[in-house]
């Protein structure tokens, strides 16, 4: 049979029109999360996000959490614990089943109160020995609302690439004696590097960056204590005077908060032994958080598991800054907290992994001693859009045989047209 000039070519066209779809439509396998049109990951923290306290193990606390919370382990609210106070109706709503609590396992109450004042709860164990008390919204038993492995699984990837991401330039993180000073300039992100070292020589911590930049505070090492230093305040600025971060006052009326984040990558223990109020959100997805007696975090806390009691409560300030896409897929390794479902049993005694440790006022070193911490000077900002820093890169490597491919896909397409052509003069 003979093909016509003009059916091969219309044979080629629907090649080239596929290798042009393919090309428009394809997206590298490696990206993860989107972002949106600032450069800004539209769901970094997936439903963690949604919680102030989430963790993967067993949680002993009192009296309050102001957001929502979530437990993959064991709850022991023995000493009274109420949560949600503080949540809009929106984030209700947002929640999973709208659950502003969630156990895995069994909640031990020991006859105080469990409160839940918005929301629902659910809980996938055993209710030891006094029922929920909800305020508006209802009570059910489900093992399985959250998978929290799946959940630290992609917690502890994006952990390790935020870790990765250079430190933004103009951004300089200071030890002088016992004050640490952290201050960039870049107008959506800041990205810090010290160590858990460094950060336990400062007896003051203060942060300066414009009002309503991000700031990512990545901390390395496996420890961290502030009672090394006797931590007292966490000061913060957006371009005016420094102001001590409280619950009733904080820079630029909480936009600086509200973007800060505390990345522990690598940590096992972090201990906020300390009377001040440590704002920003607290990402250790490896780590123990023990809060003490003291003060609040005013952020987000996302941990392996946690204890805390007295004033140590998690208030409600949601991190609401501009992170980068990782690009970077989480392993599906099981976690050694078990598979959903499962519902080890609560003893009397909270568990060796929330008991306290024993705190500690001898600094490690000579704290007044000015240390440098590592900065690095990368060849481009990592502001978001610009493609600077390692974030913003990984997962484009997946363009490159795409590319190839088509342009093979063109080349045969264009052959098809010539070839037909002079089929055609010679009929």
């Amino acid at each position: 049979m003979r093909i016509t000039a003009t059916a091969a070519a219309a044979s080629a066209s629907a090649v080239l029109g596929g290798a042009l779809v393919l090309g428009l439509t394809a997206v590298p396998a490696a990206q993860a999360a989107p972002v949106d049109s600032a450069g800004c990951a539209t769901d970094a923290f997936g439903i963690a996000g949604k919680y102030g306290e989430f963790v993967l193990g067993d949680d002993a606390h009192s009296p309050d959490a102001e957001g929502a919370v979530a437990v993959g382990g064991n709850a022991d609210f023995r000493g009274g614990f109420s949560v949600a106070n503080e949540l809009s109706a929106a984030e209700v709503d947002a929640l999973p089943g709208r659950a502003s609590l969630v156990v895995r396992g069994d909640l031990v109450n020991n006859g105080s109160a469990t409160v839940v004042m918005k929301g629902n709860a659910v809980v996938g164990g055993e209710v030891r020995d006094r029922a929920v008390e909800l305020h508006s919204g209802t009570f059910g038993r489900n093992a399985r609302l959250i998978d929290f492995d799946a959940e630290f699984a992609k917690l502890r990837a994006y952990s390790t690439a935020l870790a990765e991401e250079p430190v933004t330039a103009g951004a300089a993180a200071t030890l002088n004696g016992t004050k640490l000073t952290l201050e960039g300039s870049d107008t959506t992100r800041n990205v810090f590097k010290v160590t858990t070292g460094q950060l336990e020589r400062a007896k003051d911590i203060y942060l300066k960056v414009p009002a309503g930049a991000t700031a990512i505070v990545n901390v390395s090492g496996e420890n961290y204590d502030m009672a090394e230093a006797g931590t007292t305040g966490f000061f913060l600025s957006g371009g005016q005077d420094y102001v001590l971060d409280d619950k009733l006052q904080s820079a630029s009326d909480g936009k600086v908060r509200a973007r800060l984040l505390w990345n522990f990558p690598e940590a096992r223990t972090v201990t906020k032994s300390s009377r001040a109020a440590w704002p920003g959100s607290v990402l250790a997805p490896e780590a123990h958080l023990e809060l003490g007696t003291g003060a609040p975090v005013n952020g987000s806390v996302w941990v392996a598991s946690l204890h805390g009691s007295g004033g140590a409560e998690t208030h409600h300030f949601p991190f609401t800054g501009c992170l980068p896409e990782t690009g970077k897929t989480p392993s599906a390794t099981p976690t050694p907290s078990g598979t959903p479902g499962t519902t080890p049993p609560v003893d009397s005694t909270p568990s060796a992994s929330v008991t306290p440790p024993s705190e500690s006022g001898t600094p490690s070193g000579d704290a007044s001693q000015a240390v440098a911490p590592p900065t690095s000077s990368p060849s481009k900002s990592a502001t978001p859009g610009t493609g600077g820093g390692d974030l913003a890169s990984t997962g484009s490597s997946g363009t490159v045989p795409l590319v190839i491919g088509s342009a093979a896909v063109l080349a045969a397409g264009a052959g098809l047209v010539v070839a037909a052509r002079r089929r055609a003069k010679r009929a």
